[in-house]
């Protein structure tokens, strides 16, 4: 476990049984249906070689593009900047050969089974990734009210925080049933998950995150809360969490999302950039060898600045093709080309729909936008330095400890982390600040020198020996994602009363019950997902598009690997009353 906080291990027949985040919303198997050998599903012959717009080239963009080509589809992606979306790797032009920076997505907890197989597929390398007291993180330093406190292990801090770490454990078990949750995750009983969530979403849906833990005896102590605040669980504190859902945090810590880390080496990046470039094993239509960027030319489209409703083709009606052709797509990008399709999918921030394209009000049924409108996205900030080599390893000769060390604290900078993915005695990485939502906001209006400056001063006064500044040996990095202008902020995070918005975009895919008027656009993308912020759900709303677009063509899933729209009914998000 990478818990800040102790937490219990499982033991037994549970220990054997991983968790994976297959959630308590829609637990429908992903990773099974992508392991089939039935593959994910056929469309008709006669839409072989169909042009599917796909805009957005992150990580949900090129799996849903990936995919619809191996159907026989010809995807058209759209993407502003770089292949990659928010998982953006950096290098500056003044930092040393092999060093980089994840600007965005950064560390994969073991639970996401459904990424884990496309990391698996383009043949990347992982390695543990150094989250405070982490099995494989050298050390670990909490600093909070000027006092700090150094560890390896969780029970090496001071008793204090196995208090806290104690409250948490009782609060989730007697107000959310999280040892009887993972379980049934554990065993993939959906019939029980779905019987534990849906009894808890109409009690917990209007609460907030401090307000559940308030109201749990075992955090009475405001001591108890602020530590926990500042220190928090599994990648450190979550006091900028604290207004959100609890439904949020709960379907984090149900499936371990919080543990058990994995970084990519050589960066997160490679894995939307490889798919790109990936020719699939098995691929209907079109020639063996074939990949995305063959489709492209290499490149994808530019930038969307325009999505509208578009006439049917009657030409297309008279040959049969009737599947799509009274909702057809047409798109405008930034290069003037306009284009029509019959299907698209959409897999940018929601909010892009709402300030940097200009959309058919058509688009989406009316209580869709609303959705749209109502999501809530959190602020974050990083700032990276290169440095000449892991200096942190020296041993401090006068205390006998690590020089520097991964560092939570309720200073500025609140969490640094410190990266040497080959343990190496070469260039390394610092990220000297990791923040969330107001603490994110306090950098937004400085330059990135004047950034760096502050966060120097702020560890110089946890490490006050250690001269961080002569090891750097590069121009910082960093990245505010509520200013990137493609992106509007990090990652969706619900606010209490906003099941019912979540439901509705996350349910998008399965068009049958909408007004033919509004069918043939799908959104995808994390923030459509239950678990925002963590890759796993990009994928899986991707291949909620991807069964939603064949299925749009007259296509279908083989009888022995239902997918996720065929399994719906069985397995649909509770629907709260709206009256």
């Amino acid at each position: 476990m990478t818990s800040a906080m102790p937490t219990a291990v499982p033991t037994g027949a549970q220990a054997q049984r991983p968790l994976t985040m297959c959630g308590p919303d829609f637990p429908f198997a992903y990773d099974d249906y992508l392991s089939h050998p039935a593959g994910l599903g056929e469309v008709p012959p006669e839409y072989h070689g169909t042009e599917v717009a796909v805009i957005g080239g992150g990580l949900s963009g090129i799996v849903t593009a990936y995919e619809l080509m191996k159907m026989g589809l010809r995807p058209v992606i759209y993407e502003a900047g770089e292949i990659g979306g928010r998982m953006r790797t950096s290098r500056d032009p003044s930092w040393p050969e092999g060093v980089t920076a994840e600007m965005g997505a950064m560390r994969f907890p073991t639970s996401s089974t459904s990424l884990f197989h496309y990391i698996s597929k383009t043949g990347l390398e992982t390695t543990p990734f150094p989250n405070p007291l982490a099995p494989d993180t050298p050390s670990t330093v909490v600093d909070l009210k000027g006092e700090s406190s150094y560890a390896h292990t969780p029970e090496e801090l001071p008793e204090v925080y196995q208090q806290v770490a104690r409250a948490w454990d009782r609060t989730l078990e007697e107000g959310a049933r999280q040892s009887e949750m993972q379980q049934a995750i554990r065993e993939r009983d959906t019939a029980r998950m779905k019987e534990i969530w849906n009894e808890l979403i109409p009690r917990l849906d209007d609460q907030t995150f401090y307000g559940f833990l308030c109201n749990s005896p075992a955090f009475s102590s405001f001591r108890h809360r602020e530590i926990f605040g500042q220190v928090g669980f599994g990648t450190g504190g979550w006091d900028t969490d604290f207004p959100n859902s609890i439904l949020e945090v709960l379907r984090i810590t149900y499936t371990g999302a919080d543990d058990d880390h994995l970084s990519i080496v050589g960066g997160c990046q490679q894995l939307p950039q490889r798919l790109w470039r990936h020719a699939p094993d098995k691929l209907v239509y079109w020639p063996q060898g074939t990949t995305l960027a063959d489709l492209h030319g290499g490149t994808p489209r530019p930038a969307v600045t325009r999505l509208a409703r578009t006439a049917p083709d009657t030409r297309e009606e008279n040959a049969g093709h009737t599947a799509s052709a009274p909702n057809n797509i047409t798109v405008t990008d930034s290069a003037g080309a306009i284009r029509t399709y019959r299907a698209a999918v959409f897999t940018g921030q929601s909010w892009m729909l709402l300030s940097k394209i200009a959309c058919d009000e058509n688009l989406l049924p009316m209580r869709h936008w609303n959705a749209v409108e109502r999501t809530h996205y959190m602020e974050s900030s990083k700032l990276f330095v290169p440095v000449d080599r892991p200096f942190w390893r020296d041993t401090d000769p006068a205390t006998g400890r690590d020089t520097m060390s991964m560092t939570l604290t309720d200073r500025m900078t609140r969490a640094t982390y410190l990266l040497d993915e080959n343990k190496a005695s070469g260039p390394a990485t610092i990220c000297l600040s990791y923040t969330w939502c107001d603490d994110s906001l306090k950098w937004l209006p400085l330059p990135v020198n004047e950034r760096m400056n502050v966060m120097l001063d702020s560890l110089g006064q946890i490490y006050p020996g250690v001269d961080i500044r002569s090891h750097i040996v590069g121009d910082p990095v960093t990245v505010s994602w509520e200013a990137e202008p493609y992106f509007l902020g990090a990652f969706k995070a619900n606010l209490p009363g906003h099941y019912r918005y979540q439901r509705r975009l996350f349910t998008h895919f399965k068009q049958d019950r909408l007004e033919e008027q509004y069918r043939g656009l799908f959104l995808a993308g994390d923030d459509i997902s239950w678990t925002a912020g963590w890759a796993e759900g990009a994928v899986q709303t991707a291949l909620n598009a991807v069964w939603g677009v064949m299925n749009h063509f007259g296509g279908a899933s083989d009888p022995a690997n239902p997918g996720p729209g065929d399994r719906f009914d069985e397995l649909a998000p509770l629907e709260l009353p709206e009256d």
